[in-house]
């Protein structure tokens, strides 16, 4: 189980900034198994790591997503709005990586730098060691173009919330999303 979470973990290994699984392997390390298949494999860093991140990764191919294509990235600093690198290695392996926005102590949502989160407390240890962001995070960020998986994720991950995330993600929700389904669970 998490076998390529274990895979991830090495391709890292010598980059020196905080990462954290994102995505639905963020969902499946807090629930503890592997609910579905990924196609994928998403990490967060924080965007003052990319070049970094760039360095460590410098023998894959490197692409960043401009205007809904991938145009090859060449360690250049990357600005807002762009936010999304996709490495791809010699062997054949893929990685997403995700640009995060933060202010001082805070993680910054990167739609709407009003809602925020303290860095401190913004990722979890799964059982196997591995850090991911925290699941309300992950759901908030896919509450903006929700997918079946997305649905998928939210009833999986939802019994596995505390009232104090489920608090949380039911206000960032109010803000930035008022109509989005999943409030109707998160209000009862």
């Amino acid at each position: 189980m998490f076998e390529k979470c274990t895979e991830v973990c090495q391709w890292l290994s010598e980059f020196d900034g905080e990462w954290w699984f994102a995505g639905g392997w963020a969902i499946d390390l807090h629930i503890g198994e592997e609910t579905r298949h990924h196609e994928d494999v998403e990490v967060a860093i924080f965007r003052e790591n990319q070049l970094d991140l760039y360095e460590t990764l410098k023998s894959w191919h490197l692409y960043v997503v401009k205007q809904k294509e991938l145009k090859r990235w060449e360690g250049e600093t990357l600005l807002l709005p762009d936010h999304e690198i996709h490495a791809f290695s010699q062997e054949g392996h893929r990685l997403e990586i995700l640009l995060n926005e933060k202010s001082r102590h805070y993680w910054q949502f990167r739609r709407d730098p009003s809602i925020t989160f303290e860095i401190s407390r913004m990722h979890l240890q799964s059982e196997h060691g591995y850090a991911y962001l925290n699941p309300e995070i992950v759901l908030l960020y896919k509450s903006t173009y929700t997918k079946e998986k997305d649905e998928g994720d939210f009833r999986h991950v939802f019994p596995y919330l505390n009232e104090h995330q489920k608090e949380w993600l039911k206000q960032a929700l109010m803000h930035h999303h008022p109509e989005h389904r999943w409030l109707e669970a998160l209000l009862y």
